[in-house]
């Protein structure tokens, strides 16, 4: 048994997709299939069901998975407390690397204006909603910073984390002011109505792919949004990337506003659609376990909600 191959099953159930998770865990896809059947052997279950497209989970591949994504927060939670600690004292935060630049800095500035001095630390980024949310549960973080809609879940038990709405942003479509196409260039503004209008438009896109946050999000907001023609010229998980490859006219792009915003009110970046309904309000969440932890993270905690208490209606 090797723990990269209950790390390849559960990116398989979480794409549904041979190809899409062999690329997600830099392998080949055939290699990637070997992994997935040496893990088979290794049970003696048939977790995949190979008929069906795309592919699913068996009854056994259900019922293996919250073991495995239990085994693998339990590995990495062992390695995390067996290692020296140079960083003693300080408030551990995992956190979507967007919020890490808009929201974090000022947000803690305004705790210590109201509570006191905060020592903390961020990890980094992990890529997708459930290595973040691994970080929180497995003990290696305090909080869990991030991004939140109702139409991405959040596997948490409630009983055992709790979680302060601290502020508020929006996902919206931008573009450069010229978009470049192969064979020249279109206007950036309204871009996307354009394309709805037009079915045989097809504009460039800069995707988050599928396994962060913000790719989940946006392809539950296409499922009910009028269809368009999109060609991926980029991809990237990350959104300050992404936006300096719009600013560069690779592609439409949905930003968080709090990051795009200088970047709009200077000109490099213009509205894609003057539809609202492209729009994705979101919550800016603070979580963390349930149960009393160290002092310094409660006093962090309850100055927090003190904040939040002081916030005019």
């Amino acid at each position: 048994m090797e723990i990269k191959w209950l790390e390849d099953f559960v990116t398989l159930a979480d794409t549904w997709s041979f190809s899409r998770a062999a690329e997600l865990r830099n392998v080949t896809q055939p290699a990637f299939s070997r992994r997935i059947k040496q893990l088979e052997r290794w049970l003696g279950a048939t977790l995949i069901n190979r008929a069906t497209m795309p592919a699913e989970l068996t009854p056994a591949g259900r019922n293996f998975l919250p073991i495995a994504q239990e085994a693998i927060r339990t590995f990495y939670a062992a390695r995390e407390s067996l290692r020296p600690s140079h960083e003693e004292g300080l408030i551990r935060f995992a956190a979507l690397h967007t919020l890490t630049v808009t929201i974090f800095p000022g947000w803690l500035k305004l705790l210590e204006n109201a509570g006191g001095a905060f020592s903390t630390s961020l990890m980094p980024d992990r890529g997708g909603i459930e290595a973040n949310l691994d970080a929180l549960i497995g003990d290696e973080a305090d909080f869990f910073l991030t991004y939140a809609h109702s139409e991405v879940p959040f596997h948490l038990d409630r009983a055992q984390f709790s979680s302060l709405t601290i502020a508020h942003d929006r996902l919206i479509p931008l573009a450069a002011a010229n978009v470049s196409i192969p064979d020249g260039t279109l206007p950036g503004l309204n871009i996307l109505d354009r394309a709805v209008a037009q079915p045989r438009l097809a504009i460039p896109y800069l995707s988050y792919g599928f396994n962060s946050f913000f790719g989940v999000a946006l392809s539950r907001l296409m499922l009910r949004r009028p269809p368009f023609r999109r060609r991926t010229t980029h991809e990237n998980t990350i959104s300050a990337g992404l936006m300096n490859m719009a600013m560069s006219g690779a592609g439409v792009c949905w930003l968080p506003e709090s990051l795009a915003r200088d970047a709009i009110d200077a000109g490099g970046l213009v509205p894609a659609s003057t539809d609202k309904g492209w729009n994705l309000d979101l919550e800016i969440r603070l979580y963390r376990h349930a149960a009393t932890r160290s002092r310094r993270v409660e006093d962090l905690w309850q100055t927090a909600k003190l904040l939040l208490e002081r916030e005019p209606a």
